[in-house]
């Protein structure tokens, strides 16, 4: 024969006071998750869930890091291809002025050559200007040159020789955001048949002294020599403004390759963290009117008190 468990007065306040605890418990979890907009506030609340968004913010953390790489090589190579763009167009005046003072007629008179070299040389000090272009106080053809400047005022180079500036904007992904100055307007000096340094007739400043001096003392074969080492020297300038021409595009795809990346990851951190606010909202009134429902039927289960006992 089995017997009931006894009940008493106590066991049955402890219960229900147990039952009010873990309903206003739910109370409060709804409140919280309304007021801070998060359905996770500690581990303990999903587990699963709280791997998964430590994952997702190392990734969210890594693409902002990756869009803003792209940013700052944005900025240097296109300070780049402003610069090459503009350096193009000189160096095409002064072919144009190269060619009329190798024609014949009375368009390549001393006086008129006199007038084009001193035009060519303004053109050159441009030019320097031009190849010691900063982007964040660096020059951009120094390569990672520590120095103000990447070339003299003579037009001597100064920069690093050796060394890339480089950016990581994607994973696995690096680009180089930076154009050593011999790279776009020819080295300095070249090795002649016996491997001795000798100075380079196609680098562009080098080029454009020697067409001042041949069109000062009116030497129509150095003005013809001087014409095709301009064109060696321009073509190499435009192949390396065609090189930092793809560069910046594929910045550019990589960069909207991270910002979809980032959208897509944020909005799968937000399915994980943030609470769904209507739902919340009708769990709390949920809660409050079971809370409320459970103290109106305690007051009926526990009557009895010393209050009663006197009347």
């Amino acid at each position: 024969m089995s017997s009931s468990p006894r009940v008493t007065e106590s066991s049955v306040r402890t219960r229900t006071m147990a039952s009010l605890q873990r309903n206003l418990s739910r109370t409060q979890t709804a409140q919280d998750q309304i007021s801070s907009g998060k359905q996770l506030h500690r581990p303990s609340d999903s587990p699963t869930g709280t791997v998964t968004a430590l994952q997702l913010r190392g990734e969210v953390r890594a693409n902002k890091k990756y869009s803003a790489n792209a940013d700052d090589a944005l900025g240097r190579l296109g300070t780049v291809q402003d610069t090459l763009q503009s350096a193009s167009s000189l160096v095409a005046k002064v072919r144009d002025l190269t060619l009329a003072a190798a024609s014949a007629g009375g368009g390549s008179t001393p006086e008129a050559n006199n007038a084009r070299a001193a035009e060519i040389e303004q053109i050159r000090g441009t030019l320097i200007q031009f190849a010691n272009t900063k982007y964040l106080d660096r020059p951009v053809f120094g390569g990672a040159t520590p120095e103000a400047t990447a070339y003299g005022a003579t037009g001597t180079y100064a920069g690093e020789e050796e060394g890339k500036v480089l950016r990581a904007i994607g994973p696995n992904a690096k680009v180089r955001v930076d154009v050593r100055g011999p790279e776009v307007f020819g080295a300095e000096t070249v090795d002649d048949e016996n491997g001795n340094p000798v100075k380079n007739p196609e680098q562009l400043f080098n080029v454009l002294d020697s067409l001042v001096t041949a069109m000062r003392d009116g030497d129509s074969d150095s003005i013809t020599e001087g014409l095709a080492n301009l064109d060696k020297a321009s073509g190499l300038l435009n192949s390396t403004l065609s090189d930092v021409g793809a560069r910046y595009n594929r910045v550019t795809q990589m960069k909207q390759s991270a910002e979809d990346r980032l959208m897509s990851v944020s909005s799968q951190l937000s399915d994980i963290e943030d609470v769904d606010l209507p739902k919340a909202i009708m769990e709390l009134q949920l809660q409050q009117t079971s809370y409320q429902a459970a103290l109106a039927a305690t007051a009926k289960v526990i009557q009895p008190s010393l209050i009663d006992f006197l009347r």
